[in-house]
């Protein structure tokens, strides 16, 4: 595949995937103003994933819409790192994912701005406005949480300890090409660990949790392995669109 077609795709799987997370709180959240909240966030997800795969399918030069790639590709074919695939379980995983991706993606995308394909460059200087937004969101509320209540504070020490041993493919940078990397193109993720560390470590102290130590998992989603939850996600999301092809509404 070509290089810079793989490289959006995987930053494309990662917001789409993620905006259908969050798109399963509506109406699921512990209060009406979250449902709003997750609402929109899973719509700035989504936003990032139909310029990016629309910039694949038009790199590819196959005729592939965001459509087809978001719909019509199987589960293996999905580059996306595992963090954002791993079931909701509860609303403090939701929030423990969130502190842990947008961290990460905030400075992937204050990076990719200063690409030098015009596209990504402009891709990222909207979405890192928005993923600002939703680093301040999951804080307030891990913050809210950890430094919470007797039942609060376990259950989001929980929901870190659920999502850490994911959070190191984030790093990985084996699965983008070097060519992309020497034109400044790419961004090298495998730089972006240490700051994130920091940012983490931050937020944590001040809500009075504890640094995860679990062990790293083997991460395999940029090369289209994923968890027993991915299946079922891409089931629900694309029941639709495989049972009408070609409907529009």
């Amino acid at each position: 595949m070509n290089p810079l077609v793989a490289y959006a795709l995987a930053l494309g799987d990662d917001a789409l995937i993620l905006s259908h997370r969050c798109g399963e709180w509506i109406s699921n959240a512990p209060q009406l103003e979250e449902d709003v909240a997750l609402a929109n966030i899973g719509l700035d997800l989504l936003g990032q994933a139909r310029a990016l795969l629309t910039y694949a399918g038009e790199a590819e030069g196959a005729g592939r819409t965001e459509d087809d790639l978001a719909y019509l590709r199987d589960e293996r074919r999905f580059t996306n790192v595992q963090l954002v695939e791993l079931p909701n379980e509860d609303f403090a995983v939701t929030m423990a994912r969130m502190l842990a991706f947008s961290t990460y993606q905030l400075s992937l995308y204050d990076q990719l701005a200063g690409s030098a394909d015009a596209t990504l460059a402009a891709v990222a200087a909207k979405a890192v406005k928005e993923v600002a937004y939703h680093r301040d969101h999951a804080t307030s509320w891990v913050l809210r949480l950890g430094d919470g209540t007797d039942l609060s504070r376990p259950r989001m020490q929980a929901g870190l300890e659920r999502i850490w041993p994911h959070t190191g493919e984030l790093f990985e940078a084996s699965w983008i090409d070097p060519g992309l990397l020497d034109a400044g193109i790419a961004v090298d993720v495998s730089t972006l660990h240490a700051p994130w560390e920091e940012s983490m470590r931050g937020v944590l102290e001040h809500a009075t949790l504890t640094y995860p130590v679990a062990s790293q998992r083997p991460g395999g989603g940029r090369q289209g392995i994923h968890t027993e939850a991915m299946g079922h996600l891409l089931a629900e999301m694309q029941h639709l669109h495989r049972s009408h092809p070609g409907a529009r509404w």
